[in-house]
């Protein structure tokens, strides 16, 4: 018992240090964002500002309500308390801002924090799939309603019209791909195929890139029962819909959250009026968000600011400032309860 009580605070320390690494190259790939918002924090009303220390964390708690409203209907599930979704919604923002690797470390420690409560990994990662296809479905008409808005107001040059096509399609890309995840999660034989498929493959490389000195990385068997995990939960939610109404809301409400927090910064700033030129943007950067690592969010955004139209400093300005202010919230806010988390000692 001594000898696994050693490993298993190990591999807890190794993780910490691991994260406070991580936590340090995110902060030094940001300190040019840093300093330029130090050099324009002054333009901004503080007072409106301080606006983001409720909203953020209630955009949290909004976030862990797309997962927690589902498992909560759920008998074999342990209950959650609002206390904890909040909580465990924070280490989760914490861990997706520190983990640069595209949502998937965000993945992995919602399977570990869930794991106490009954939550297999299957169903944690249909939860964390369905979130994302939520904010994809509300972020696309976010982006046709403020784009229909932009063309009646005339505020789209016709040399930005080509955006209009891109962030559509982009979106439309994500559904579509969303779409194929749900199909082959839907049928048992097309998931023992996929798993056959994805086990092959990955222990090919592996034993490629080895010589053949390691034959396998996974296991067919451990590979097939996630997947069956995963498929069992589609199931379940195809059967039942009703399930999925209370989370679908929660979804909504984030994705205004997510298009707030840009919002009130650029209101800080004096520029309310961006507000639809900032819901197309924000649907293009959650499309990034989505599928590459931490960064490239806010540069997808301002990039569309810009091609609509917005003049370059002001669409850099608050992109930027939005990033540097959310990064160092998350950080404070997540730090301390993630640690606690890895240590245990999360009650």
């Amino acid at each position: 018992m001594a000898k696994k009580k050693r490993v298993g605070f190990s591999v807890r320390t190794v993780l910490i240090i691991l994260t406070v690494i991580l936590v340090g190259y995110v902060v030094y790939q940001n300190w040019p964002d840093i300093e330029e918002t130090l050099k324009h924090i002054h333009e901004a009303n503080g007072f409106v500002l301080l606006l983001l220390i409720p909203e953020q964390l209630f955009m949290y708690f909004a976030c862990g309500q797309i997962f927690f409203s589902y498992l909560k209907q759920q008998k074999n599930v342990a209950k959650f308390s609002d206390k904890e979704i909040l909580r465990i919604s924070t280490e989760l923002n914490f861990v997706n801002h520190a983990v640069p690797a595209g949502g998937v470390g965000g993945l992995a420690f919602l399977t570990y924090r869930m794991a106490p409560y009954g939550v297999s990994a299957g169903q944690a990662s249909f939860l964390y799939i369905f979130r994302y296809a939520v904010t994809t479905v509300i972020n696309y008409a976010q982006a046709l309603i403020a784009i229909l808005v932009l063309l009646a107001l005339g505020l789209i040059s016709p040399e930005a019209k080509w955006i209009i096509p891109v962030s559509l399609l982009m979106n439309m890309g994500v559904l579509a791909f969303l779409g194929l995840v749900v199909y082959v999660a839907s049928s048992k034989k097309r998931i023992e195929f996929f798993s056959k498929t994805v086990s092959q493959a990955l222990n090919g490389a592996v034993k490629l890139v080895t010589f053949g000195h390691r034959k396998y990385v996974i296991r067919y068997d451990k590979i097939n029962a996630y997947f069956a995990d995963i498929h069992e939960s589609v199931k379940i939610a195809k059967k039942n819909k009703k399930l999925l109404k209370k989370p679908a809301l929660w979804g909504l409400i984030y994705s205004f959250c997510e298009i707030g927090t840009y919002w009130i910064v650029a209101i800080s700033l004096g520029r309310p009026e961006l507000l639809p030129f900032i819901m197309v943007g924000e649907a293009i950067g959650s499309v990034f968000d989505g599928i590459v690592p931490y960064g490239l969010y806010e540069l997808g955004m301002a990039g569309v600011m810009i091609a609509l139209g917005v003049d370059f400093p002001t669409a850099t300005i608050i992109t930027v400032m939005t990033r540097v202010i959310t990064l160092l919230f998350t950080i404070a806010s997540g730090s301390i309860p993630y640690y606690d988390a890895i240590r245990g000692k999360d009650e």
